[in-house]
């Protein structure tokens, strides 16, 4: 295995690990890093996939103990079947309009330019949403509606976009949906399980062809790294909501995508030539 490769697989196992979870842009960061350390083709399609899938295994580790419990309690405890409701109304929306959509968007839309946009539009919309009164009707996540999964499952779509921020979409939503500031984050965590699972499932299949044994050392370098960086990154997460806002990861949007469309009017970085 080339020792570049190798440090290209560390970087993007890195960046993958720290932005799933935060509201800043998991995917945007993916087509922006990968263009600047030069990883792409189609090696790099299945090399995302696997990252994913380290990403979601750090929450799932995280969040084992609830988990057991709701398998275990599923078959006759009313709690535990309506969290498992709640999160398959979520999740279809994305399972809907990710399969009509997918192949449109990442043609169209995987690009520096579209990041930076959204990353901008996120940002003051999430500004705006943590500046305005924010009046908490759902306390926990197993205080959820349906209705409430519903609104955060359609928010989540938002996130086909790159730039937008699956988890930004959803907590982001969710407190304007009524959520406190940990229920949406938490509920933002579960959802993204089955979301990114299912879309990594989706993706594997639809690409087996680009999996390749030689490519395995490379896969697991990004595999660890994602997983170690994405628990490091959820705890923090949990952590900060308490006693914090999300007006930081808002202003980071903002400056990271005026960094972007700057360097790009200034030519500086021609990323109109870039595609994801």
């Amino acid at each position: 295995m080339d020792l570049w490769v190798a440090v290209q697989a560390l970087i993007l196992g890195i960046v993958e690990g720290l932005t799933e979870f935060l509201p800043i842009s998991s995917t945007g960061h993916q087509i922006i890093v990968a263009d600047l350390i030069g990883f792409g083709g189609e090696r790099a399609m299945a090399f995302n996939i696997i990252i994913q899938l380290g990403a979601i295994l750090a929450v799932v580790w995280e969040y084992r103990r609830k988990i057991f419990d709701i398998v275990v309690g599923l078959p006759k405890e009313r709690q535990a079947q309506r969290f498992t409701a709640n999160l398959l109304i979520a999740f279809f929306p994305a399972v809907i309009l990710g399969v009509a959509f997918a192949d449109l968007i990442h043609e169209y839309l995987f690009n520096p330019i579209t990041v930076a946009a959204a990353l901008l539009v996120g940002g003051l919309v999430m500004l705006w949403a943590e500046r305005r009164q924010h009046v908490i009707s759902t306390e926990t996540v197993d205080d959820m509606t349906w209705k409430e999964a519903l609104k955060i499952g359609l928010a989540q779509c938002l996130a086909m976009i790159p730039g937008t921020s699956r988890s930004g979409a959803t907590i982001i939503g969710g407190l304007l949906f009524g959520l406190s500031r940990k229920a949406a984050t938490e509920f933002s965590f579960f959802l993204a399980m089955p979301t990114m699972v299912g879309a990594a499932v989706y993706s594997a299949y639809k690409y087996r062809d680009l999996f390749q044994s030689g490519d395995l050392p490379v896969f697991a370098i990004g595999f660890v790294t994602s997983f170690v960086f994405a628990m490091i990154a959820v705890r923090a997460l949990l952590k900060f909501i308490g006693s914090h806002s999300y007006a930081a990861f808002a202003w980071y949007r903002i400056g990271f995508g005026v960094l972007i469309l700057l360097t790009w009017q200034l030519g500086w970085i021609d990323w109109t030539a870039v595609k994801g």
